[in-house]
């Protein structure tokens, strides 16, 4: 299956493409680390290491299990949309991806203030484009363990993807999953600059 963005958002039935992209959306919007470490009676996530709700700062709290479940909850909402899209039609998969993925980064429910997107964007991948999830997979634990700093992991699998989708010919997966990566890198720029200066916290490490 190929899959096209510019066609997904060109499509004419317009009112279904926006009911696929609010349902992707609010799939994205659930705060999963803020809600399981909440339920675990820790203090406030956003209060604690870089003040992100993903699994890296989930990770902070001491809580491996927390954090290993608040990865794999934040990749199935991204899948989920993009499977339920899928149901309707290829276009459908992509534009409910693309809102699972915003919905993520800009929740309604925390007033536009979510995470980077890095699991977002795996799950994403696993329901529209399964190799591009293996080559996140695969570039990410090669990087962090080299490097051991999850940001420069996330970074350069992100950057991975669509230059791999694109090598394989599936330029409209490519296409979608470099948009992602521009909002992913554009999240992460904090993170860069700590990158550049040489201040970033590393993985096990203090923030």
């Amino acid at each position: 299956m190929v899959l096209d963005l510019r066609a997904a958002m060109l499509q004419p039935d317009l009112p279904f493409n926006l009911l696929m992209l609010l349902m992707g959306y609010l799939f994205g919007s659930v705060p999963f680390g803020l809600i399981l470490t909440r339920l675990a009676g820790t203090e406030d996530l956003r209060s604690i290491g870089s003040g992100n709700i993903g699994a890296t700062n989930v990770l902070r709290t001491g809580r491996k299990g927390l954090a290993a479940a608040t990865l794999i909850l934040d990749a199935l909402k991204g899948t989920a949309a993009a499977l339920i899209g899928l149901h309707f039609s290829e276009y459908a998969g992509v534009i409910a991806g693309l809102g699972a993925f915003l919905g993520h980064l800009y929740p309604i429910w925390l007033k536009g203030k979510g995470g980077k997107g890095v699991a977002t964007f795996l799950g994403v991948a696993l329901g529209l484009a399964w190799p591009g999830a293996l080559v996140f997979s695969v570039v990410w634990l090669g990087i962090a363990f080299i490097t051991r700093y999850s940001s420069a992991a996330a970074l350069g699998a992100s950057a991975a993807v669509p230059l791999a989708l694109w090598g394989m010919g599936r330029t409209g997966a490519a296409e979608l999953f470099a948009a992602l990566a521009v909002l992913l890198w554009f999240k992460h720029w904090p993170n860069i600059s700590r990158l550049m200066d040489g201040t970033e916290g590393k993985i096990g490490g203090k923030p």
